[in-house]
């Protein structure tokens, strides 16, 4: 690939000059400006070769000071093609160089305008796609995997979180009281987690570390490898809160996420900022469902997990075996594990 596009360095200044692209990709030179057009599709395939042609015209040319990434064709974009669209964003801003996107379609707008990104890019339409009525929005989303447009899927899940968020209640009590013994402090514990499409939102558990634990994560050691933290013996953790994350009764407070809608029952393991930040595009796609309070990692791995590698080969898995059967035989097989004293919290 990297050979291919060598002749991109040698492009012709002050004339215009096409040159075609690997996977459709269609880049217009014109003095210090590159206009990219983006094929019809932007999912991982399209995405890994988005990426690298952007990157090669910031490493080949010294004089380019504005990218234009041209949407009138495309009328999809997953998770992959998000995560190319930002990772292009990011290594622009790097060498300094203006990032532009032209001719946005709705759907690509509306994939913006769900993730916040829409505040971040500079956009140049011809159309105003930014104020989109609501009920029009969630129409324009793209359909990323069928779990996402199942309503017998949305249905279990408000079900299941209502039933999860009354036995909630009646646990609650118990737990707050052990947990203002323990360590005295907030109850309740919120983070920001990336969801679908990477859309941020608020977590909540039942707080298990100490209160100030957040500004003393840098002073514990990552016993796992890639682009997510955890140390068995996290002395943060307090004798309370070792209890509740061994029985997963900390999580209980994440029925109010799956009721509205930021989750689902079951689904791939919901990820930090920082983590996102960190994807190779490829890695994108574990944002193509919504996360879960369970899913194959739980089941599948849990505390034995060691390294992103498998976080990812599990959480494909799950996209890869889903059906509404298959979220059935992981609730059942999730209370099995919670059972097992072997078992521990992600």
């Amino acid at each position: 690939m990297f050979s291919r596009l060598q002749n991109q360095g040698q492009m012709v200044q002050g004339l215009m000059s096409t040159q075609p692209q690997e996977d459709n990709f269609l880049v217009t030179f014109l003095n210090d400006t590159a206009v990219v057009q983006v094929p019809t599709r932007l999912s991982v395939l399209e995405a890994v070769a988005f990426k690298q042609t952007c990157q090669e015209l910031t490493l080949k040319s010294e004089t380019l000071k504005q990218i234009i990434i041209d949407f009138k064709e495309t009328t999809f974009m997953d998770s992959s093609g998000l995560g190319a669209l930002v990772s292009n964003f990011k290594i622009a801003q790097e060498k300094g160089i203006e990032f532009i996107l032209q001719n946005v379609t709705p759907k690509v707008m509306a994939v913006l305008n769900l993730t916040g990104l829409d505040k971040v890019f500079s956009i140049d339409s011809h159309e105003d796609t930014s104020l989109l009525p609501n009920q029009k929005l969630d129409e324009e989303l793209p359909a990323t995997h069928p779990s996402v447009r199942s309503w017998m899927k949305r249905l279990i899940d408000i079900v299941g979180a209502i039933v999860g968020l009354v036995i909630t209640g009646f646990l609650s009590v118990p737990i707050v009281i052990a947990i203002t013994i323990n360590d005295p402090g907030p109850i309740l514990f919120n983070q920001t987690r990336c969801g679908w499409m990477g859309r941020p939102f608020k977590i909540w558990k039942f707080r298990s570390m100490c209160v100030d634990a957040e500004s003393k994560k840098a002073l514990v050691v990552n016993q796992v490898q890639g682009a997510f933290f955890k140390n068995d013996n996290d002395p943060r953790i307090t004798r309370v809160g070792r209890f509740l994350r061994r029985t997963s009764l900390d999580e209980l407070p994440q029925f109010w996420n799956v009721l509205k809608g930021e989750m689902s029952l079951v689904g791939t393991r919901p990820p930090t900022p920082d983590e996102v930040a960190s994807y190779e595009v490829p890695e994108w796609q574990r944002l193509d469902v919504k996360p879960g309070m369970t899913g194959e990692w739980q089941v599948n791995g849990r505390s034995t997990v060691r390294s992103f590698e498998d976080v990812i080969r599990l959480d494909l898995q799950y996209q890869q075996n889903w059906s509404l059967l298959y979220d059935l035989q992981l609730i059942v097989k999730t209370v099995l594990v919670l059972f097992n004293k072997n078992s521990g919290a992600v």
